[in-house]
């Protein structure tokens, strides 16, 4: 049995289909754009400069000397700057501030630029109804990932000027999450509808379904990577301090909170998932040669190999050079084109090896 949308029967056609293509990829580009603006903005040190959070009125910045200095002001009353940023002058606030207001109204333009269309396409039946539950999800989760990112702000407000690092990569998580379902949602469209590939071979759909799996639990990963700070800890590689598992690997008890709050234990499994992926997706390619895969498949797979080859020395230039902002920026971007790329190949095997619909 087959969705609406996977049989073709439920998507819009002719120059609605475009329509909508158009649409949510534009929206899906903002998503991306987000998420790596998030990266800087961690990585910048910005994320705590507005103390609170206005989701209808916040649209402009302080527009005079005397607004700038009321800001400055509130944010002197937080643990950042007292603990932290003592001392710092009115433009160096500017500039922290400047990126998370930016993050900020760039949410608030994706949610226009998702809600708007979405309601006109309904009124003006460009978009079948069976379209609707999935669209209204992505509405909901992206109100919910601004809520989120309020939530996530607010644990840096309190004694200790750092947010959760529980919070950051549900954060995180959610968003990768919201760009999962448009890409999904996009393949689902762009796919020629009634089209029907040979099966993949049962050992190249389970490779890619694996594959998934481990880059999505590695941007968890990386989750924890970033609001630990665990990047700086270990800035050597192959080795982490001159040996190849941390001298600080277990030092938590009971030893579960090691893997959730100790950074040499963090990094050290970020590097292990990303040596697991690497080797998981040359079994890909090499299972993938074999022959009777579409042309589409094979040059995804190949993208995403890649990709994920490109990640790897990303996150390796990111390490030796102590997480510079534009290494640090390229490698968050550098996960999402990964996800978007294994969310691809996924797709086309999922659908490779389903069974044509009967009746």
């Amino acid at each position: 049995m087959t969705t609406d949308i996977e049989s073709g029967a439920g998507a819009p056609a002719g120059e609605g289909r475009k329509l909508v293509i158009t649409w949510l990829t534009l929206v899906a580009v903002l998503v991306f754009a987000m998420i790596v603006l998030g990266g800087v903005t961690r990585l910048t040190n910005s994320g705590l400069s507005m103390t609170d959070w206005k989701p209808v009125t916040g649209w402009l910045p302080p527009l005079s000397h005397e607004a700038w200095m009321a800001e400055f002001e509130r944010y002197k009353a937080f643990p950042e700057y007292q603990k932290i940023n003592k001392g710092m002058s009115l433009s160096e606030f500017q500039g922290i501030y400047a990126f998370e207001f930016a993050h900020r109204v760039l949410g608030r333009i994706i949610g226009l630029a998702f809600f708007v269309p979405f309601v006109l396409l309904l009124i003006f039946r460009k978009l079948p109804r069976s379209m609707a539950p999935r669209l209204t999800l992505l509405f909901l989760l992206g109100a919910a990932q601004g809520g989120m990112g309020w939530f996530m702000v607010k644990s840096g407000l309190v004694d200790h000027p750092d947010v959760s690092h529980y919070r950051l990569t549900a954060h995180l998580a959610l968003a990768s999450l919201i760009f999962a379902v448009l890409l999904w949602t996009i393949f689902d469209l762009v796919r020629p509808a009634g089209e029907r590939p040979a099966p993949a071979p049962a050992m190249v759909r389970r490779t890619g379904y694996g594959l998934l799996f481990l880059i999505a639990v590695q941007i968890i990963i990386g989750g924890f990577v970033a609001g630990l700070n665990a990047g700086f800890v270990y800035t050597d590689w192959p080795l982490m301090g001159g040996r190849f598992v941390p001298e600080d690997f277990l030092y938590m008890q009971p030893l579960y909170h090691n893997f959730l709050e100790n950074p040499g234990t963090v990094q050290f499994v970020h590097r292990m998932v990303g040596y697991a992926i690497a080797l998981t997706a040359i079994w890909l390619y090499l299972t993938s040669r074999s022959g009777g895969l579409t042309t589409r498949l094979r040059l995804g797979i190949s993208a995403l190999v890649s990709l994920v080859f490109l990640q790897i020395f990303l996150g390796i230039a990111t390490l030796l050079y102590v997480v510079p902002v534009a290494l640090g920026a390229a490698h968050q971007a550098g996960g999402m084109l990964v996800l978007a790329a294994a969310l691809y190949v996924t797709h086309e095997l999922w659908f490779s090896g389903k069974k044509p619909a009967s009746g």
